[in-house]
């Protein structure tokens, strides 16, 4: 039996409004995007739609929807969301597992581990980057959109944190058994890691959905722009020729419609994948946080 006084009481009260309110200004902005994306030029142009459609109508979809250049944008941001997720998963999960181990295990570890850290509090610079980028061959290919920021250092901690709070029983009954360090890594450690392993699998996808920074830098046509980095240009240059707008169909939407209709799709992947793998996110960061 719990006992909660009335200040406890309050203490939750507050609490649950503060969430609520935080809540609603990461909701509402949507929403209105969402509204404006259904409104008549008229009405986005007038700036007279709030959270509701005015004079409903889905031209800026069926614009957005049989644009080209977004839908390639789109397929190349799904690739590269999939394509960098599943390379940085790969590459962290078994740099986490190998740097879990104790000394004496692992000669060195303590080196690499610190390597690793003075890598993530300091980094070569945007310039020197490039310049790496440029001289490994992968400038103006997908690959450079990954391979940079494949070793996310703090998603290594974390997991690191997890498999070292793991039970050693579990590695030494697994290595009696005749299975080496690959398969107790696959059958042993992913299975029961699942919680924190999810929780950084999110953390990259939304990294890789929504970066547009390297996009431009690396990629010289925007023919070859992720979806993030395509709604980047349009938000900020006001060219509809440039984004494969039809000029012919300016009576019946704008620039605003047109761009709300395309940022709400592409923000939709994520708020889909989201539920599905928010049982294992703060169960997952609390495992992985924590050392014993």
């Amino acid at each position: 039996m719990h006992y909660r006084s009335t200040s406890y009481t309050i203490f939750s009260i507050f609490n649950y409004l503060l969430i609520a309110v935080l809540s609603l200004l990461c909701i509402l902005p949507m929403i209105h995007i969402f509204a404006v994306s259904l409104s008549s030029k008229a009405a986005a142009t007038a700036n007279i739609v709030n959270f509701w459609p005015v004079e409903l109508t889905f031209a800026a979809y069926k614009e957005t929807l049989g644009n080209e250049n977004f839908l390639r944008a789109l397929m190349i941001g799904v690739q590269r969301t999939l394509m960098g997720t599943a390379f940085s998963m790969s590459v962290v999960l078994m740099a986490a597992y190998s740097l879990s181990k104790s000394d004496l295990r692992f000669r060195g570890r303590n080196i690499y581990a610190w390597f690793f850290v003075f890598m993530m509090l300091f980094n070569g610079g945007l310039i020197p980057t490039y310049l790496v980028v440029s001289s490994t061959g992968i400038y103006d290919t997908i690959w450079a959109l990954i391979i940079p920021s494949a070793v996310n250092v703090w998603n290594m901690i974390l997991l690191l944190n997890f498999f070292r709070n793991l039970p050693s029983e579990l590695e030494e009954a697994s290595l009696i058994d005749g299975a080496g360090h690959f398969r107790t890594f696959f059958l042993i450690y992913l299975p029961v890691s699942m919680p924190a392993v999810a929780t950084m699998t999110l953390f990259t996808l939304v990294f890789h959905w929504n970066s547009w920074f390297d996009g431009i830098i690396y990629l010289t046509k925007m023919d070859k722009y992720p979806l993030a980095s395509f709604l980047h240009t349009i938000v900020v240059k006001e060219n509809f020729s440039e984004v494969g707008v039809d000029v012919t169909r300016l009576a019946e939407i704008s620039n605003r419609t047109v761009k709300s209709s395309q940022i709400f799709i592409g923000a939709l992947p994520i708020l889909l994948v989201y539920p599905f793998l928010q049982k294992y996110f703060v169960k997952g960061i609390v495992l992985g946080s924590v050392k014993e």
